[in-house]
């Protein structure tokens, strides 16, 4: 067994390496450019939703008040008209990057926590490094990429886009594992 603080130079090692890791992909790589679609008469369709003022949120389109009315003629007459939608409702404004970075190194810096965690009570110091690899790597893994399968599952986002989700993930996991490969404590 390893504890997490003989493990705190590959945790904020490879949350570093993976945020620009990110960066690269999401800046020189082609692949995220077609993750969303222009919609159809956008102006039309931001002119006609703008008098509701519709709050920052998750909406959904219908929206069934509850299992008795998803079974009402009215909600699937409602459902086969369409549009059917999940749909989040952003601030107005520019999106502020420095928000939504600084919350994405957090989030590295917690999916390199549960790597040392996880690692870190099966492996004692001096393992070799394929076994470390191998470890942190898949929980690595699991941290960047599983739960965005939910979103196709449940609410239909392309599968194309949690392919390439799934494989920036596999990038981290990569990242992430041979930092902990790397300065695993001997």
């Amino acid at each position: 067994m390893t504890g997490l603080t003989a493990l705190w130079l590959p945790i904020l090692v490879s949350a570093i390496l993976v945020f620009f890791a990110s960066s690269l992909v999401h800046m020189l790589l082609p692949w995220h450019k077609t993750d969303y679609g222009k919609m159809p008469n956008e102006d039309a369709v931001r002119d006609a939703l703008r008098p509701f003022a519709i709050p920052p949120g998750d909406y959904m389109l219908p929206r069934p008040s509850g299992p008795d009315d998803m079974k009402s003629a009215a909600i699937k007459e409602k459902v086969k008209a369409g549009p059917v939608m999940v749909v989040t409702v952003m601030p107005n404004g520019m999106m502020s990057m420095a928000r939504n970075l600084g919350l994405w190194f957090v989030y590295c810096l917690a999916v390199s926590v549960c790597a040392a965690y996880i690692a870190g009570r099966a492996l004692p110091a001096g393992v070799p490094y394929s076994r470390v690899f191998r470890l942190a790597g898949a929980t690595a893994f699991i941290g960047y990429s599983m739960a965005l399968w939910q979103m196709t599952i449940w609410y239909r986002r392309s599968v194309t886009m949690s392919l390439k989700a799934t494989f920036d993930g596999l990038i981290f996991a990569a990242v992430t594992c041979a930092v902990f490969g790397w300065l695993w404590p001997h």
